[in-house]
């Protein structure tokens, strides 16, 4: 079994009415791909992406209690250790067997990279037909369904296009151990987007890793705000403060967000409600963060 019950990710803790209702899933609680593919568009179509609570000078905490207040309770997102964390919870609610991985996340980039981005693999059994499924549900950007852990495997959802291949049959010469890369479709190719090995990562891991991305000076979650919301029929991206949206066939449209506006672009394109002094406080700094550079270290 993938996921070793006695790593604790609080599925016990999680109000699992209340996550349903919020995505909107109606069908059987029952450890199937049909049930898989549900919670996952259900999840990155309903939650957004974001580091606000980072811009506000405030820890991002990890906690089952946390996570339903911001996520649940409110109108807010978090990154990819928040998403992960909850959707682990969720799954381990449902009696789904899993383990977590951490990837590095590339963009292209040749240069090695910090291993930042939390990743699930899931494994499923309907029927006595087992299957392995990747689901990667705190990127921002999709997919909106598991892929399918298989070499090669190329799919396109709702217009998107995602392919995953093994790199190696051995990551930085250690035997059995797999290096695997989840490639994006754009205009002019594919795009690798992250790569991960296949070793299990646990919940004290994603305290640390967050704890890095929330914190380091090299991070650009520390540097400006970035948000992000995948509808499947539009990605929207707000990186500082300059607004981008995206569409299956490649089209963007990008302008620039005037600090007074992003309440209202927040509300209204990333489905984001602050309270009132947070409001105030982000639009107080977000001059400062007007026309930056994005950093130079992808997490």
């Amino acid at each position: 079994m993938d996921h070793d019950p006695g790593r604790d990710w609080q599925g016990g803790r999680l109000d699992l009415d209340a996550y349903l209702a919020r995505i909107g899933f109606e069908g059987e609680r029952t450890p199937t791909i049909a049930a898989l593919r549900a919670l996952q568009r259900g999840h990155v179509t309903t939650f957004p992406f974001e580091n606000l609570e980072i811009m506000l000078g405030r820890p991002v905490v990890l906690d089952m209690d946390h996570l339903q207040d911001k996520f649940l309770r409110g109108r807010r997102g978090g990154y990819c250790f928040e998403h992960a964390k909850l959707f682990a919870a969720v799954l381990e609610r449902l009696g789904f067997s899993f383990r977590a991985l951490i990837g590095r996340v590339t963009m292209g980039a040749d240069k090695l990279r910090p291993a930042t981005h939390a990743i699930l693999l899931v494994t499923t059994d309907d029927g006595g037909e087992r299957a392995r499924w990747v689901c990667d549900v705190g990127f921002g950007g999709g997919p909106l369904e598991p892929i399918p852990f298989v070499d090669g495997t190329e799919v396109f959802q709702d217009g998107w296009g995602f392919r995953l291949e093994q790199l190696t049959n051995a990551a930085e010469g250690l035997p059995g151990v797999q290096e695997w890369g989840l490639s994006q479709r754009e205009p002019d190719g594919w795009l690798q987007r992250h790569n991960f090995v296949v070793a299990p990562s646990y919940p004290l891991d994603f305290e640390v890793l967050s704890h890095f991305v929330s914190t380091h000076a090299h991070s650009p979650f520390t540097t400006r705000p970035y948000t992000q919301r995948f509808t499947g029929d539009r990605h929207h991206q707000l990186d500082g403060t300059t607004l981008t949206t995206t569409t299956p066939d490649g089209q963007r449209t990008q302008r620039e967000v005037a600090p007074e506006e992003l309440p209202d672009v927040l509300r209204d394109t990333f489905d984001i409600v602050l309270d009132p002094d947070d409001t105030d406080r982000l639009v107080s700094r977000a001059p400062r963060v007007q026309g930056l550079a994005s950093a130079n270290l992808d997490v």
